[in-house]
This record gives structure tokens, C-alpha cells and sequence, in this order.
């Protein structure tokens, strides 16, 4: 999501979280490419320390959310355009960036499957809303860019959905858009193993 002094600026791609848990969000990693978060613990296998109450889980939390934000959000473009969330990232990410972009570099921008991505696409292709060309220097891969009428659809639907992020965060005060964006960034490294700084 987007923070500025006058408040929300720009759509970003994440604000569209598709509405699955955040479990199903995260990158399947390797045997040799683990998060500091796989690492063994000593805790039996026994019964647990302390319950654990569902309302108060966070990664169940930040499921539910992303959820309703992604619900709030599908209102700008599926009922109007007949986009899938899917859809709509692809075209976030290539409106936003304003130039060709690969198929990977989406799935990376998106946080999405190379198989989902392809299928998303090959959709929007169709439909004669994006191009794929041969990528100059990979010939394996395609560069994908926004026809016409993918940046009609694009700038048609950013304003909505901006209105929409505006209400979700009516309620916060600069200096805890601020902070919320802060903490989301420090989650998100924490949870891809790099860096925390």
C-alpha cells in the first residue's frame, strides 16, 4: 500500500491481496533456501504450553484482513471489467511500472506462481489487453506490456480503488499509516529471510 502526508498516493500491487490465507502467499522454498522461521525448535511434541485462541493468531489475523481488504478492493474492477484478482495484479504491476516487464519479473512484483501468472496472461491476452513480444536478450522468455485498452482499463480503475484504500485507512492518523507500513515491511523480510534492518 501507498502512504504520503495528504494521504494515500498511489495503488501498489499489494494493496490486491488476493483473498486466501497468507500461508498460501508465501514462496515455497527449497531445502536449501529456508526461513529463519523453519528452523527446529526444542518444544515436545506433547500437549502445548499455553492454548492458542484463533482470534488472537496473528498470521490467522492477517488472513482475515487481507481478505476483507482484497474484497474491498475487487469491488473497483470484477464486477465492471470481469477481472479476476489474478487479472487485476498483472495490470496493477504493468500499469504501475509503465513498461514492459517479464513474466518473472511479475511473478516476483505480485508475490504470485509462475502458473498462476501464465494463466493470468494468457487471459488478458485474449482479451487484447496486453502483448507478449520475444525478450531481446532471453528468448525463452516474453516481455509483457499493456495494449490500448489494458491502460484504458488500468486508469479507469486505479481511482476507485485508491477510494477504497482512502476509506480502509480513514481511521489511521498519518504517524500510524506511517508505522503500519513500517511494521508490514519488517513482517514481510522477516518472513522472506532477508535482512531485517
Amino acid at each position: 500500500m501507498s502512504f504520503g502526508s495528504g494521504g494515500v498516493q498511489r495503488l501498489r500491487p499489494s494493496i490486491c491481496t488476493p483473498p486466501v490465507s497468507c500461508a498460501d502467499t508465501l514462496p515455497i522454498k527449497g531445502r536449501d533456501e529456508r526461513s529463519p522461521l523453519d528452523k527446529p525448535t526444542d518444544i515436545d511434541a506433547g500437549a502445548p504450553s499455553e492454548p492458542l485462541r484463533l482470534p488472537d493468531y496473528l498470521p490467522y489475523r492477517l488472513s482475515v484482513v487481507s481478505n476483507k481488504a482484497s474484497g474491498l478492493i475487487a469491488r473497483a474492477y470484477q464486477a465492471r471489467f470481469g477481472l479476476s484478482i489474478w487479472e487485476w495484479r498483472v495490470i496493477a504491476v504493468l500499469g504501475g511500472e509503465g513498461r514492459p516487464l517479464t513474466a518473472q519479473a511479475v511473478c516476483e512484483a505480485t508475490a504470485m506462481d509462475k502458473v498462476t501468472v501464465s494463466r493470468a496472461i494468457r487471459a488478458l491476452d485474449a482479451r487484447g489487453l496486453l502483448t507478449r513480444q520475444p525478450n531481446a536478450e532471453d528468448k525463452r522468455a516474453s516481455d509483457v506490456t499493456l495494449t490500448t485498452d489494458g491502460q484504458v482499463v488500468y486508469a479507469e480503475i486505479v481511482p476507485s480503488a485508491l477510494e477504497y484504500e482512502a476509506r480502509m485507512l480513514a481511521d489511521f492518523s498519518q504517524e500510524e499509516r506511517t508505522a503500519l507500513k513500517a511494521l508490514l515491511e519488517k513482517l514481510e523480510r522477516r518472513l522472506e529471510g532477508g535482512p531485517i534492518k
